[in-house]
C-alpha cells in the first residue's frame, strides 16, 4: 500500500492536517475508531483565542509561557496565539456550532491561569462538536482514505528519511507497510502509562516510542500533567469548566482549601498548582473518599443544565445531581506537554517526519493551560498538513525492504513464555503512578526506573495468542519506552517546574531554565535564552 501522505492518528490534529493536503492521496490511519477515539472527542472545557478588543495575542502569549514555566518555545506559541482565532473561524466553516453570547458574539468563559475570558465553547462537549464538524467536512474528498483499527509497530526509516510506516491490523492480525512521501504523526499523549488517567484505551505513548526507536529528538518528556479534577476511582475528566463557571473546591472540614495555595486566582489557577493541592490535602488528611468536593450546588440550575450539561447527565449516572450536592474530585494523569521536538513547519529532525498535536512537545512548555491544546491541534494540524503537501510537490517514493521486519513481528505470536503480560502492563502503571507522578523525589524516581527495567527484562518471557495479545505486547514496549524517558528526564531536572514538582528540589531555578532533550539514549539540557519582555514588544 502506498500513498503520498500518510497520518497516522485520527484526532482533531489528524482531520486537520488531512484537510489541509486533500489535493494529495492521503491515508489517515487510526488506532481506534475515525473520530469516536482518542482524546479530541473527549474534549470538554474549550479552545482558546482571542476575538475581545480587550484581549490581545500579548496576554494570550505571556498566560501561556508564565504558565508553562517560561520554558516553551516563544516561536510555537506565537504561532498558537496569532493562529487559534483563524482556525476556530474555520472549524465553523466545516461546520462546527459554538455558543454564542446574547450579542451574537462567541462567548468566552474563563479557564485556570488566563487574565482574560478567552475560552470558546459548545456547553461542555466543545471536542465532540469539533469532531463532528471535521468528519462531515473530510467526508466530502475522495483522495483522502481511513483505515480504522490499525496500530502503527514501526516507521520505516532509512538513512534519516521517513518513508511511511508499519502496521498491525486489529482485526485481521495481518502486519502490513504502508509506504508515503510523507508521514504525520498525530497518535496524541500516554495518559494510559498510569492506571488514573482521563485517557481513552488507545493513548499508551506509540507515537513517542515508535518515533524515538528511530532516532527522533524528543523533549520536556518529563512535564506529565495531571488534571486536578476527576471522578474518584475511575479518572473520568471532570472539565475544568466547571470551575471555570464557578465551581468551588473544599475538604471534609468544608474549608475553601485553593486560598492557602493560590489566594488570587484560587480555583482558577494553573493545573499544576490546583493538582498538587488537592494532592496535599488528601495527603495530610482533610479529604474524602480519596478525593476533595467540588461544588457547583449554589449556581443557577439553568446554568449547570445549559453549560454543563454532560458533567451533570454523566453524574446522574452514578447517583448524583450535581445541581443539589457536591462532586468528589481527585487527580488524574491527563496530558504530555513534552514530545516530539518539532520547528515551526511541524517538522522533525527526521525528513520527510512531520508531527502535531499531543505527541508534539514545546509548545505547552512545563505545564498546559486548559483551552490551549484544542487550538493547538487545529493551528499545527494544519501547519503539518500544509508543510507536509509542499514536501511531496517534489519527492519520490522509495521503497524499504521491510520484510525481515514484518517476518519478525509475527514471530510475536508464538512468544511461549510463562508470565502474564497484562500483569506485566497492570504493574508498569503501579510504577509509575508510585514514583513518577504528581510529586518525585531522586530516590523514587530510582526505584521506579529499576522496576521499569525489571519489566523490561521481563517481556520476553510472556505468553503472546492471538491479535489482542500482540496489540498488548506491542503497547507494552511502547509503554515501557516512554515510562524511562519520563523518568530519566524527571531526575535529570533538579528543580520544580510546572507540572514537575521533585520534593527534594521544590524551587524552580533560573539555571534550569530550559528544555531536556533526549535522543538515541543521550540526554543533555538546553538553556531557553528568550527575554520575555523583549519578545513581547515584537508581537
Amino acid at each position: 500500500m502506498k500513498t503520498d501522505i500518510l497520518i497516522i492518528g485520527g484526532g482533531g490534529s489528524a482531520v486537520r492536517a488531512a484537510i489541509e493536503c486533500r489535493n494529495k492521496d492521503v491515508i489517515i490511519a487510526v488506532k481506534g475508531l475515525f473520530g469516536k477515539s482518542g482524546c479530541t472527542v473527549m474534549a470538554e472545557g474549550g479552545y482558546n483565542a482571542v476575538f475581545n478588543p480587550k484581549d490581545s495575542f500579548k496576554k494570550h502569549f505571556y498566560d501561556t509561557v508564565k504558565g508553562g514555566g517560561f520554558i516553551n518555545n516563544p516561536k510555537l506559541v506565537e504561532i498558537l496565539v496569532k493562529n487559534a482565532p483563524k482556525e476556530l473561524l474555520n472549524l465553523e466553516k466545516f461546520g462546527c456550532l459554538f455558543d454564542r453570547d446574547e450579542n451574537g458574539f462567541i462567548a468566552q468563559r474563563p479557564f485556570g491561569g488566563q487574565s482574560f475570558n478567552r475560552t470558546c465553547y459548545c456547553g461542555d462537549r466543545t471536542g465532540h462538536e469539533i469532531m463532528r464538524g471535521l468528519m462531515e467536512y473530510i467526508s466530502k474528498f475522495e483522495r483522502i482514505k481511513i483505515l480504522e483499527d490499525v496500530m502503527a509497530i514501526k516507521l520505516i526509516v532509512n538513512n534519516n528519511r521517513c518513508y511511511g510506516a508499519i502496521f498491525l491490523d486489529l482485526k485481521t492480525g495481518e502486519i502490513f507497510p504502508i509506504f508515503a512521501k510523507a508521514t504525520i504523526l498525530a497518535t496524541g499523549g500516554s495518559g494510559q502509562l498510569y492506571p488514573v488517567t482521563s485517557n481513552p484505551i488507545q493513548k499508551v505513548g506509540d507515537g513517542f516510542a515508535i518515533a524515538y526507536n528511530e532516532g527522533t529528538e524528543l523533549i520536556d518528556m518529563e512535564m506529565v500533567q495531571f488534571h486536578p479534577t476527576g471522578i474518584v476511582g475511575s479518572g473520568i475528566l471532570v472539565t475544568e469548566a466547571v470551575r471555570g463557571e464557578g465551581g468551588i473546591l473544599y475538604n471534609k472540614n468544608k474549608e475553601r482549601f485553593m486560598a492557602r495555595y493560590d489566594k488570587e486566582r484560587m480555583e482558577l489557577s494553573t493545573r499544576d498548582i490546583v493538582a498538587r493541592a488537592i494532592y496535599k490535602e488528601i495527603q495530610e488528611g482533610r479529604g474524602v473518599n480519596g478525593g476533595v468536593y467540588l461544588d457547583v450546588s449554589h449556581l443557577p440550575n439553568e446554568v449547570i443544565e445549559k453549560k454543563l450539561e454532560t458533567m451533570l447527565k454523566q453524574f446522574l449516572k452514578i447517583g448524583i445531581d450535581i445541581r443539589k450536592e457536591p462532586m468528589i474530585v481527585s487527580p488524574t494523569a491527563h496530558h504530555f506537554m513534552g514530545g516530539l521536538r518539532i520547528n515551526e513547519k511541524c517538522e522533525t529532525n527526521i525528513e520527510g517526519l512531520f508531527a502535531c498535536g499531543e505527541v508534539t512537545g514545546g509548545i505547552h512548555g512545563a505545564n498546559r493551560l486548559g483551552g490551549n491544546a484544542l487550538a493547538d491541534t487545529q493551528v499545527f494540524g494544519a501547519i503539518a498538513g500544509k508543510s507536509a503537501k509542499e514536501f511531496v510537490e517534489n519527492c519520490e517514493f522509495e521503497y524499504i525492504n521491510v520484510e525481515d521486519l514484518i517476518k519478525e513481528f509475527k514471530e510475536v505470536n508464538n512468544l511461549e513464555g510463562n508470565l502474564n503480560l497484562y500483569n506485566l502492563i497492570k504493574d508498569l502503571k503501579k510504577v509509575m503512578w508510585d514514583y513518577v507522578s504528581i510529586v518525585r523525589c531522586e530516590e523514587g524516581l530510582k526505584k521506579g526506573l529499576k522496576k521499569i527495567e525489571e519489566i523490561e527484562k521481563n517481556i520476553k518471557y510472556v505468553k503472546v495468542s492471538g491479535i489482542i495479545d500482540m496489540q498488548k505486547y506491542f503497547e507494552l514496549k511502547n509503554m515501557i519506552t516512554v515510562a524511562k524517558l519520563v523518568t530519566k528526564s524527571a531526575l535529570y531536572r533538579e528543580e520544580s517546574r510546572g507540572a514537575h514538582y521533585r520534593e527534594d528540589y521544590p524551587e524552580s531555578k533560573e539555571e534550569w531554565r530550559g528544555n531536556i532533550i533526549i535522543k538515541d539514549n543521550k540526554i543533555w539540557f538546553e538553556k531557553v535564552d528568550y527575554n520575555v519582555d523583549e519578545y513581547l514588544k515584537r508581537i
